[in-house]
């Protein structure tokens, strides 16, 4: 089965970070290059990505960066920017939420390590909790 997503920027860092083949982060990455998440981005949320996986702290090649964005790209599903009041801990963290709430009509999740910075919703899950509920279907 196909899950739509819109998946935080950490959850793609501790996936190219993680030595563990079968950690979530790594499962979900992996459900994305395979085309079986459709990743939901925006304009802000590319950039985002393209931004902090280019960090030299990290030290992530070229290629596995070109590889991942490529896949997110080429599978995913563009939407324009929208705007609201809201307000979030972290103000870097709004287009994630407002591009997962617009695409509520798909069933679409928000995956993230931080729920902390997002309010409580059904939709918003953890990359543990979001591999449980792909593999349920």
């Amino acid at each position: 089965m196909i899950r739509y997503a819109v998946i935080d920027t950490n959850v793609l860092v501790s996936a190219l970070l993680s030595p563990k083949n079968d950690s979530a982060t790594v499962q979900v990455v992996q459900k994305i290059i395979n085309g079986n998440i459709i990743q939901i981005y925006s304009h802000e949320i590319a950039r985002e990505y393209k931004i902090v996986l280019n960090r030299k702290k990290f030290k992530f090649s070229q290629n596995n960066i070109d590889f991942l964005l490529n896949s997110i790209f080429f599978f995913g599903i563009f939407f324009g920017p929208i705007s609201c009041n809201l307000s979030l801990p972290d103000i870097k963290d709004l287009p994630f939420y407002l591009t997962a709430l617009q695409n509520q009509d798909k069933d679409s999740f928000l995956v993230t390590g931080n729920l902390k910075h997002f309010p409580s919703e059904p939709f918003i899950v953890i990359p543990r909790h979001f591999i449980n509920i792909f593999n349920e279907n």
